[in-house]
């Protein structure tokens, strides 16, 4: 193939005739496979003579084979090479573009991304120089870094001006783009993994600054200056945002002048014809502006910087020095454009709303800096009722979003991004810190204010004539300041009056958002005490029933969700429970209508709360869940909504399924929907990973309530196996349990069925404890976990796999010969649990296989340590158990390395029972059901004047906030630390105790009533050995045994005189 050729084929991939374009699609997949590719994708996306969308074409392509193609791809899970497809299906091994491509695409890349005027093609080449550089940089690419300095140096012709010509300007620009994602390449690495950012910082700011400082000048207006200007803002963020280079204050302070000029310049409209000339009129066109967006940089690294080195008591010790400097000096100077900035709005200026959002974000942290909030103070009511309480307010487009595309509103109004975009969050978060941390100055002031709103509101009759948006405004205020206004007695005693006379109306107003608002406050102000005989909280209660079936969908929605609170309230089950069919009813119409999570949520706590009443209606709700889950899972994947809201259906499902656990019975008839469901998401190649959770829990809910599982059921036992071997190895943890219970409700079936391919059930569950147990990024929980599937197939296969015997031998033996010299002793304690059925199995089988590697002394050495550490019933019993059935056998069968030591075994066996019979009569006595008694509600309220927060002297302190910094300080950078450090320092722990819930044949089996049995009849069969091991053994622990054995005779003799 040559360069015509290959033009002509990306030219055909546009044809609207399929026998021409797909034949060319297919020339295009395979062109990863034809040396020299590349260099002729570069030749095409160059020649600027060429049909715009044949380059971009030739640009992507580029893009896609060297993302592919760079280095060879493999399986994160097992190392191994990931083999691919081409255009005709067959099987290819992972194609690697050879040194020679590399060397001639990477000079290509540069030149042609230095020249390409197009953003949508600049972008693509340039993340295509990102995927090269993260391989190739600096190792394999020393020249790069010197190449783009050299063309800002040439082109910006830094001595003396800013770049003076188009060309120039466009050179710079997109060196400094690919500057910028060559710095990324780094961006989030450790303090230690950094060396590479740190020289590029020290060779690129010296050449950076003072062409910033030249473009940032009130004299400069171009767009070429804003989008040079933009880039190097981001390369200062990406470069700073997480650690700052080491430079001295008086290094970066010129940077800090640079972020002032530029937020500081106005931009005056269109129409007065100033400079910077030509601003957008369209919102979309001006959020998309360059100097708009060079604001946006600008303010965006400072409130990054403030929140890292605005208090200089969390910094850590080797930049406290410059967050001294920085709180001290540049925080309070930069407050100056930040509050002009916040000025625009109410002056009848324009301002982004991520301008306003950041801007807003910097004030909130200025407001805990003493120096900043002093600055602050004498134009608080500016803040709050120019900027704040505004920007809370809904705008023309908000009322006409809610009535013309009210899905839109809803999705708006629950995404989970809104914290770091909405403006309006923001204004939130800034009302609601001034009354937590500076509330002498603020509070009263306040509330007074949004009073004056509210009773001007209920004062005007005249629908017409009334504020509806402010009204909404101080709602909305209200309801965010719920959590501190329900904390103090002077406040909360209000709040009953002024959810009836404020708040009861507007759930039948002619105006929708006030209706939806009402729905809304509801929820925040759930915990009001309610003074009167309850028929307030009743009128509550079926004015939010009404509003489920409101004209307007977000009503609807915030109805719903409403219930999830009030049904808590003492009171609310005796108005709902009559009504409990019709609620259902509605709930699935509005699902029917919408994904919405929070809504299915709501619906899953009316089905825990009314768990005694499901049962009649168990079949049509997991039926309508199952349908509502399939709809969701057919939105596509672009509707995050769906997709949170098709996860919640599963978890309601599941809760649906606890209802009716005491029915057993009633799961037959929930099967022909639930397996078709679980088989759908344990199959599909992972296509529904994401819900493979809540399967499973489905799952393990069929699998353990009833006594036995159906033909249907077990189609899932080869997918859990399927999945966990191609896509999901992280969920063993999960799948333990539903194939425990497969084992323990069906063990015949279990050892006679074999997959479509021949592979048998019980090698698949070898497979996947060999897997886990020699994978090096499995977790000791992942092991211990996969071990205990062994326990389960001993305990509930006796007599049928003698021939696994050793397999299991051989693995646990090696986890625990790895495990030996281990501090935390866990994982050895599950090795001993499956030791101790193996002896409980086959006790002979099971000494000989230990015999037969030599490891007998060693291993019950380490058991009889180890069982001093034991904590949990479950390996407790299987040590009695295992140790006790050795007795069983004849002392001539036991190894002469083992039967010198029965008194220390005989000992520990007892030891352990007395100390489970022990805990067993402490639970039946209820000493262990100790309950710390909550003493806040004894307790006077001792904050009930500590409303004011902090003088405006002082710094904001927290004692969460000062633990999280010390330990957030702590960290070594490394990533094994920081995963540490997010998870929780015991993340390794045994956070997985589920003993209570395993179920397997020894649950029939008493240790005590067997160790003294077993013991009974040692010495009834071989009296002279044991009287000699008696002689060996403690007085305290013959005495013991004796207590014990009398314990048992008496538990036999009960238990007979009942039979």
């Amino acid at each position: 193939m040559d360069v015509e050729a290959l033009h002509v084929a990306l030219q055909q991939s546009f044809s609207p005739d399929a026998n021409v374009r797909d034949p060319a699609e297919k020339t295009i997949k395979n062109l990863k496979y034809v040396p020299g590719a590349t260099t002729m994708l570069i030749q095409v996306t160059n020649e600027k003579q060429v049909q715009y969308e044949v380059r971009q074409a030739a640009a992507i392509q580029l893009k896609n084979i060297c993302k592919e193609a760079w280095v060879e791809r493999v399986s994160a899970l097992t190392g191994a090479p990931l083999f691919t497809t081409d255009a005709d299906g067959n099987k290819k091994a992972p194609v690697v573009l050879s040194d020679e491509d590399k060397t001639v695409v990477k000079k290509g890349l540069v030149d042609t991304l230095l020249n390409e005027p197009d953003k949508s093609i600049r972008d693509l080449l340039a993340e295509t120089l990102h995927t090269a550089a993260v391989h190739d940089y600096p190792e394999n690419w020393p020249d790069l870094l010197p190449l783009l300095l050299n063309t800002i140096r040439a082109e910006g012709a830094i001595e003396s001006s800013a770049p003076n010509t188009a060309e120039q300007a466009l050179r710079v620009h997109n060196a400094l783009l690919a500057l910028r994602k060559l710095v990324k390449r780094y961006e989030y690495k450790s303090k230690e993994q950094r060396g590479p950012l740190n020289e590029i910082v020290t060779q690129s700011f010296p050449l950076l600054l003072p062409l910033s400082q030249r473009l940032s000048t009130p004299e400069e207006h171009s767009l070429e200056a804003a989008l040079m200007l933009k880039q190097m803002l981001k390369i200062f963020w990406s470069s700073t945002q997480f650690y700052l280079p080491s430079v001295s204050p008086d290094q970066i302070q010129p940077w800090f002048d640079v972020l002032h000029s530029v937020l500081a310049k106005p931009l005056p409209e269109a129409s007065t014809g100033q400079e910077p000339v030509n601003q957008p009129i369209t919102i979309e066109e001006r959020n998309a502006w360059p100097w708009w967006k060079v604001k946006k940089w600008s303010v965006q690294i400072m409130s990054r910087l403030f929140s890292r080195y605005g208090m200089p008591s969390y910094a850590e010790d080797e930049v406290k020095e410059f967050a001294k400097f920085f709180s001290q000096n540049i925080a309070p100077r930069f407050l100056g454009p930040v509050c002009e900035t916040l000025n625009l709005r109410p002056s009848g200026q324009f301002c982004t709303d991520r301008v306003l959002h950041l801007c807003l974000a910097y004030v909130d942290l200025a407001v805990e800096l003493a120096p900043t909030y002093k600055m602050l103070k004498p134009h608080l009511d500016f803040l709050l009722y120019k900027v704040c309480f505004p920007t809370m307010c809904l705008a023309k487009d908000d009322v006409d979003m809610f009535e013309n595309d009210p899905h839109e509103f809803v999705h708006r109004e629950n995404s989970p991004l809104a914290d770091f975009y909405d403006p309006r969050m923001s204004a939130i978060t800034l009302m609601t810190d001034l009354v937590r941390h500076r509330g002498m100055d603020v509070t009263q002031n306040l509330l007074v204010y949004l009073t004056e709103i509210v009773q001007r509101y209920t004062a005007t009759t005249d629908e017409s004539q009334r504020n509806h948006i402010e009204k909404d405004g101080a709602l909305l205020a209200f309801g965010s300041l719920s959590e501190f206004l329900l904390s103090k007695k002077k406040y909360s005693t209000q709040l009953e009056g002024l959810l009836v006379t404020s708040v009861f109306p507007d759930f039948n107003s002619p105006i929708g958002f006030l209706r939806y608002r009402a729905c809304w406050i509801v929820q925040r102000f759930c915990a009001v005490t309610w003074t009167d005989d309850g028929s307030n909280l009743r009128t509550l209660i079926q004015l939010i029933l009404q509003r489920l079936s409101d004209p307007a969908l977000p009503v609807q929605i915030e109805a719903s969700k409403a219930l999830r609170f009030l049904i808590e309230i003492d009171g609310a089950e005796e108005t709902l429970l009559p009504v409990l069919p019709q609620l259902l009813t509605e709930y699935f119409r509005i699902m029917n209508e919408i994904g919405n999570d929070e809504v299915v949520a709501a619906l899953q706590v009316i089905i825990d709360k009314f768990g005694d009443h499901i049962e009649p209606h168990a079949v049509a709700l997991v039926t309508q869940l199952s349908t509502a889950f399939s709809n969701y899972c057919d939105a596509g994947d672009e509707d995050d909504d769906a997709a949170m809201a098709a996860a919640q259906c599963l978890e309601c499902i599941a809760t649906v399924l606890k209802g009716v656990c005491e029915r057993p019975d009633l799961y037959a008839h929930l099967e022909p929907t639930l397996v078709p469901l679980v088989v759908r998401i344990l199959g599909n190649d992972g296509e529904y990973i994401e819900y493979l959770e809540y399967a499973l829990d489905i799952l393990t809910f069929l699998t353990y309530f009833p006594e036995t599982i159906s033909v249907q059921l077990w189609e899932a036992f080869p997918l859990i196996y399927t999945a966990f071997d191609q896509y999901a190895f992280d969920y063993l943890n999960m799948m333990v349990v539903p194939l425990e219970n497969f084992m323990s409700k069906g063990p015949q079936h279990f050892l006679s069925s074999s997959t479509a391919d021949g592979v048998k059930y019980i090698d698949l569950i070898f497979n996947m404890v060999a897997k886990t147990v020699g994978e090096e990024r499995s977790s000791e929980s992942e092991c211990r976990k996969a071990l205990s599937l062994f326990m389960s197939v001993l305990l509930n296969c006796k007599g049928h796999i003698d021939s696994y015997i050793s397999i299991i031998n051989d693995i646990t033996l090696a986890k625990l010969g790895q495990q030996v010299s281990a501090e935390i002793p866990l994982t050895r304690i599950a090795c001993f649990q499956v030791l101790g059925a193996a002896l409980f199995y086959n006790p002979l089988l099971q000494l000989q296989e230990l015999e037969k590697r030599g490891v007998t002394q060693q291993v019950f050495s380490q058991w009889l340590n180890d069982s001093e550490k034991m904590e949990r019933w479950l390996p407790r019993k299987l040590t009695v158990l295992g140790l006790t059935t050795i007795l069983q056998l004849p002392t001539a069968s036991i190894p002469a390395s083992l039967s010198v030591s029965l008194a220390q075994v005989i000992a520990a066996a007892v030891k352990i029972t007395a100390i489970m019979k022990e805990d067993s009569e402490k639970k039946d006595d209820g000493e262990d059901d100790d309950v710390l008694e909550d003493d806040a509600g004894n307790q006077e309220d001792e904050d009930e004047d500590d409303e004011y927060g902090f003088a405006e002297d002082e710094d904001v302190t927290n004692e969460d906030d000062e633990a999280y910094m010390e330990a957030l300080n702590k960290l070594s950078g490394s990533g094994n630390d920081i995963s540490r450090f997010l998870v929780g320092d015991d993340w390794d722990a045994d956070d997985d105790d589920d003993d209570d819930d395993y179920a397997s044949p020894i649950d029939q089996v008493d240790q005590l009533v067997f160790l003294s049995d077993t013991l009974k009849a040692a010495f009834q069969r071989e009296p002279e050995v044991y009287q000699q091991v008696q002689a060996a053994l403690p007085p305290e622990t013959v005495t013991q045994f004796q207590q014990l054995t009398a314990t048992a005779d008496a538990q036999k003799a009960n238990d007979a005189q009942a039979a």
